[in-house]
C-alpha cells in the first residue's frame, strides 16, 4: 500500500479537526478528496506530507498508524512562488534544495533535471521569463514541476485548478492525468466534474470524518452522493 492510516486524529485547540481517520490507498490510485470548506481535507494532506503532526493521545486500546511514502510531492492550495526568480532559476533552486539530502548532483545533472521538468509540464516557451510574469495557469505548471522534483511516489495536490480559465483548466487536468499514470495521486478539489474525469476513487470528508470512500465506478450520481454525505443532520 502507498498509504495506510488508522485512528488518525488531530486537535487544534479545542476543535477536533480529524476524527479517527482510517484509510488505505494503493500504488497508482488517483483519489479525489472532497469535502466542504473546513471539513479537514487540507489538515489531512498537511499531516501526510509532514507539515503538521497528528494528535498522539488516543483512547486505550487504539494505536495510530500513519504510513506514507518517503518520497512525496506537494502542491498546496496557495502556491508559494518566488516571483522575482526566472523559471529555470526557481526550479534549479528547488532541485538543489530538495535533493541535497538524498544525493550530491553535478551541475550537468541538475541542469538536465530542470530541463526535463520544464518539458514535462509544458513550460519550454516560458522558461526564460520571471515567475511573476506568468499567467496563473503557467504558475500552476511551475508549482507542479516543483512538486515533481525527485519523481515522487506520491503526489498530493490541494485545489490545483482554482482560478484557472477554461483553457488553462483543461491543460492542467490533462497534465495531472498524465502524472497519475506513474504514481499515486491525491487530488483535493471542489469541482466534482474534475473528480469524475481524473479519479478512480473518491473520498468525501465532512466535519473531520470520512463519510464516503468508494471507487468512482460505483457512484451513480456524485453530486447527490456529495450532497447527502455533507448534509447537516
Amino acid at each position: 500500500m502507498a498509504i495506510n492510516i488508522s485512528h488518525l486524529n488531530k486537535h487544534i485547540g479545542k476543535q477536533h479537526v480529524l476524527k479517527d481517520i482510517c484509510l488505505s490507498i494503493g500504488d497508482g490510485e488517483v483519489v479525489g478528496l472532497l469535502g466542504p470548506n473546513g471539513a479537514g481535507k487540507s489538515t489531512l494532506m498537511k499531516i501526510m506530507v509532514g507539515v503538521w503532526e497528528p494528535t498522539s493521545t488516543l483512547p486505550k486500546g487504539q494505536e495510530m498508524v500513519l504510513q506514507v511514502p518517503q518520497s512525496i510531492g506537494f502542491l498546496p492550495e496557495q502556491n508559494p512562488l518566488y516571483e522575482d526568480m526566472y523559471v529555470r532559476e526557481y526550479l534549479r533552486f528547488f532541485v538543489e534544495l530538495r535533493l541535497k539530502a538524498i544525493r550530491r548532483l553535478g551541475d550537468k545533472e541538475k541542469g538536465e533535471m530542470v530541463e526535463e521538468l520544464i518539458e514535462r509540464v509544458g513550460l519550454t516557451a516560458e522558461a526564460n521569463k520571471r515567475v511573476g510574469q506568468l499567467s496563473k495557469g503557467y504558475k500552476q505548471r511551475v508549482g507542479l514541476a516543483q512538486a515533481m522534483i525527485g519523481d515522487p511516489e506520491l503526489l498530493i495536490l490541494d485545489e490545483p485548478t482554482t482560478g484557472l480559465d477554461p483553457n488553462q483548466l483543461e491543460d492542467i487536468r490533462a497534465l495531472i492525468r498524465e502524472m497519475g499514470k506513474e504514481r499515486t495521486v491525491i487530488l483535493s478539489t471542489h469541482i466534482l466534474q474534475e473528480v469524475k474525469q481524473m479519479c478512480s476513487r473518491v473520498i468525501i470528508i465532512d466535519h473531520g470524518e470520512i463519510k464516503v470512500d468508494k471507487p468512482i465506478s460505483e457512484i451513480e450520481d456524485l453530486e447527490e452522493t456529495f450532497k447527502q454525505a455533507t448534509k447537516n443532520e
